[in-house]
């Protein structure tokens, strides 16, 4: 009897045994469970201003959470991170690229984010006005642009882009574009020349019927000499009205920007009489209706302008210095703006007949 006794306690100090563990290993899986939702729905501290987090293709989550940490993100220990992982199934699901990490964001917001693939876009304008040259400059000096062009020709940008054989200029429509880091720089002109695609096919069947141009193609030249000539978005149409009546007439554009683009690396920055009397295909002092192609990359205000020009009697401008210009209707009244606002001025040029 003493021994089925003996037998007896010992099972019961082992269950009392097994039982204090349980409670002991209850109490420890409370307190890590509190302390990990403490953890995942507490704004993180040290997260007190923006960071960019940049995850390369293939980080495994381990290499992702050293990135956390040099980012200055030292809350939670590595085991936290990871179950909190686990728990919203993220661990193998975060996605490369650039993350703006904002202060407030959780542990749980800043693994979402990393999973969202909504990666920080970067900006890249391209100016009205810009020829192709300085287009693809600009996007050379971008820092978070692939750079894959450098080395080809314009020719062979054009034919990369599906258009063998067409001139670049004026085809990339000026816009801000969005963008994630390493977009090739081929990428966003394609998105630029489909844009002026569909924007010229879009505002064509739109156009003054009455206007002296067969193409589309001709209306992308057109806006070009007025995205040059306007200083002032209000006179656009004016002038698009000016250049058209003198299509009309078979007479010269007589435009300056033109012959400057002719010129070409010769251009000093400052037309000469020498300069307009040179002739180019680019020179509508010598040559008559419009040049061979765009001299610039027109925004669509221009384009507007080119189809439905403002109706006037004017067949001249002037500069009047301040980005405005003064209207003619008679070569009379025209050289007497030119007396006063070039002439006087020691500029050579004048924009228009000067006889």
């Amino acid at each position: 009897m003493r021994v089925k006794t003996d037998r007896g306690r010992r099972a019961l100090r082992f269950l009392a045994g097994l039982s204090l563990a349980g409670i002991v290993l209850a109490a420890v899986g409370f307190v890590l469970w509190q302390s990990q939702r403490r953890f995942v729905e507490t704004p993180l501290p040290s997260l007190a201003e923006e960071r960019i987090l940049d995850i390369p293709r293939g980080a495994s989550f381990n290499a992702v959470l050293r990135l956390l940490r040099a980012a200055g993100i030292r809350e939670g220990g590595d085991w936290q991170w990871q179950w909190l992982a686990h728990e919203l199934n993220l661990a193998t699901r975060l996605r490369s690229g650039e993350y703006r990490l904002e202060p407030g964001m959780t542990p749980t917001q800043v693994l979402r984010r990393l999973a969202s693939g909504q990666v920080v876009q970067h900006r890249f304008t391209i100016v009205e006005g810009w020829t192709f040259a300085e287009l693809r400059r600009a996007l050379a000096r971008h820092e978070a642009v692939s750079h894959t062009i450098p080395g080809l020709s314009d020719e062979e940008v054009m034919a990369a882009l599906g258009a063998p054989g067409w001139h670049p200029e004026g085809w990339f429509l000026p816009e801000t574009y969005l963008f994630p880091r390493g977009t090739r720089d081929l990428e966003i002109l394609r998105r630029a020349h489909l844009g002026m695609r569909e924007l010229l096919d879009r505002l064509w069947p739109e156009r003054d019927p009455s206007l002296p141009l067969q193409e589309p193609y001709e209306a992308l030249i057109l806006a070009s000499v007025i995205e040059k000539e306007a200083k002032l978005p209000e006179e656009r149409a004016k002038i698009a009205g000016v250049l058209v009546r003198r299509l009309r007439r078979g007479m010269r554009l007589q435009a300056d920007p033109t012959v400057a683009y002719g010129l070409g690396p010769d251009f000093a920055g400052r037309l000469r009489r020498a300069d307009l009397e040179r002739d180019t295909p680019y020179n509508t002092y010598t040559r008559t209706g419009l040049p061979p192609t765009p001299i610039a990359l027109p925004g669509r205000a221009s384009i507007e302008a080119a189809l439905r020009p403002e109706p006037g009697d004017a067949l001249y401008f002037v500069a009047r210095g301040d980005g405005s210009h003064h209207f003619s209707a008679t070569l009379e009244e025209h050289n007497r703006a030119v007396r006063r606002y070039i002439l006087g001025t020691g500029r050579e040029s004048c924009g228009g007949e000067c006889r």
